[in-house]
């Protein structure tokens, strides 16, 4: 499910200010796969979103994307 990952990673890289600094692992499971996103200092609050808006929609985005393929996707934003 390397294809939601790189789109995770586009996705984070168009928010922030350092896009260099985004990395996302992923932690492949039986049914589930997670994704941890990992960004620069001072961009977390970009990809989280005003009241957590835009972590909601990446998170929308990316739990069709798995659906598609049979799988759940779970997303963790790290500091």
């Amino acid at each position: 499910m390397g294809e939601i990952k790189d789109l995770i990673e586009y996705i984070a890289k168009e928010l922030v200010d350092h896009p260099d600094l985004v990395s996302v692992k992923e932690i492949p499971g039986e049914k589930t796969v997670i994704y941890e996103l990992k960004v620069g200092d001072g961009d977390l609050g970009k990809v989280i979103g005003k009241e957590g808006r835009t972590a909601k929609a990446i998170r929308a985005i990316i739990a069709a994307a798995a659906m598609k393929k049979g799988k759940r996707a779970v997303l963790e934003i790290l500091e």
